[in-house]
């Protein structure tokens, strides 16, 4: 008789194994515990000032639980082959909840499936831990294709609230890849056991990437949109929407504001999009959204900040120029390369921010900062003069006061900055 135990959970196998399936248990299995405790120290070599990378992924395909993956019974897995493989693990909602840190994970299948794969962790950077199964997903009237990139929401009116994207195919369409694409909503008070609500309706004829604001506005549902026309392209779709819902059980916005507005020659000029529900700071709401522009290798993906006013969060008063964090050496590498993707922000009580990224849709990656650094950098960087001139002329005017200041700090004579 032969047991195995690991961190994916309880003894996985008994009975009489042959020689072949115990030597690949025991590897398998003391390659995955070694993964799971892993370090993951601060990586020395990023330092930018508004962020910290870290050394190595939050957790990818290899972090999956081993008994999601394998069938250890050795009478129909005699090889110990992967039944169920898992392509990637990315583009993770994040929330703080009874002192841990959850990440709601989109976890993708090799079969190109994606379901919601609930993990957590004390610190929010090493020891996770899985919930022992998937996350069961109610179905609308209307099933489900596909659902990914969930955002959770702690709303004031007492629930956590999961909008994601749920994907079907286009009817309309004889094209078999052809696929809509909506605002799905879910309720549920443990992160765990979820109530289907009605996907939100928009005037636009697709929604991807919706928020949900934590607090009522004028006593409705406030909502974070991208209106577009299509799938993939948003066509019209002018930027980051926002819009106002009586209720929540069938969110409708007769409109959308543009409040973030896509731009020419710019991050945003492709499309852009609302990351993690905006933190509320003491100077106004703090979002990480992202960016996405065209160039000769596809679509590029960057992150971007921006800050709304507090009583009215549909007004940008804070809005830096380009990007705060970019696809970095491997993280340019995956499934859809030159990608970096947020929908999970955790600000805990000390100050510090929790920003988790899919990378290439392929992984998870972590940075962390402070809300004061990231306000300092939304309030004092520059916003984009949107020309190349208007840019060397910023450009310039920086690197002359910073000459008159070195120069002041050597002791020499001052000169007037044109």
């Amino acid at each position: 008789m032969a047991n195995a135990k690991s961190r994916s959970g309880k003894s996985v196998t008994s009975g009489k194994l042959s020689p072949v399936f115990a030597k690949r248990l025991a590897g398998i299995t003391k390659a995955y515990d070694k993964l799971m405790s892993r370090k993951n120290p601060v990586d020395a070599r990023w330092n930018s000032g508004v962020f910290e990378r870290y050394t190595h992924p939050i957790l990818t395909a290899d972090h999956a639980p081993l008994t999601w993956r394998y069938d250890f019974d050795p009478a129909r897995n005699p090889y110990l082959m992967e039944r169920l493989g898992v392509n990637g693990v990315f583009n993770t909602g994040a929330i703080e909840h009874d002192g841990r840190i959850f990440l709601m994970t989109r976890m993708e299948g090799y079969d190109r499936k994606s379901f919601f794969a609930l993990a957590s962790s004390k610190n929010g950077i090493t020891g996770w831990t899985w919930h022992p199964t998937p996350i069961e997903m109610p179905q609308t009237a209307d099933p489900d294709t596909n659902v990914y990139d969930m955002r959770i929401t702690r709303h004031e009116d007492g629930n956590f609230y999961g909008v994601f994207c749920s994907e079907r195919k286009d009817t309309s369409s004889p094209d078999l890849s052809a696929a809509t694409a909506q605002g799905g909503i879910a309720r549920s008070t443990d992160l765990i056991h979820w109530t289907r609500l009605a996907d939100i309706k928009t005037p636009s004829p697709q929604q991807r990437n919706v928020v949900l604001h934590p607090e009522f506005i004028g006593g409705k549902y406030a909502f974070y949109t991208r209106p577009q026309d299509g799938f993939i392209n948003t066509g019209s779709g002018g930027g980051i929407g926002y819009g106002l819902s009586d209720s929540i059980e069938n969110a409708t916005l007769d409109h959308e504001k543009i409040i973030n507005a896509r731009a020419y020659h710019t991050i945003t000029e492709a499309k852009n999009g609302a990351g993690a529900p905006p933190i509320k700071t003491n100077k106004g709401w703090l979002h990480i959204a992202h960016g996405v522009r065209n160039c000769a290798a596809g679509l590029r993906y960057v992150l971007y900040a921006f800050v709304c006013d507090l009583a009215d969060p549909s007004r940008a008063i804070a809005t830096p120029g380009g990007y705060f964090l970019a696809p970095f050496e491997d993280e340019r590498i995956g499934d859809v390369s030159n990608v970096v993707f947020c929908n999970g922000v955790v600000a805990r009580d000390d100050g510090t921010v929790l920003i988790y990224y899919g990378a290439s849709d392929t992984r998870i990656n972590l940075a962390t900062s402070t809300v004061d650094r990231l306000l300092d950098y939304c309030f004092n960087t520059p916003p984009d003069p949107l020309s190349s001139p208007a840019c060397v002329e910023q450009r310039t005017q920086l690197a002359l006061r910073n000459q008159l200041l070195l120069a002041s700090a050597r002791g020499k004579p001052l000169k007037k900055v044109r």
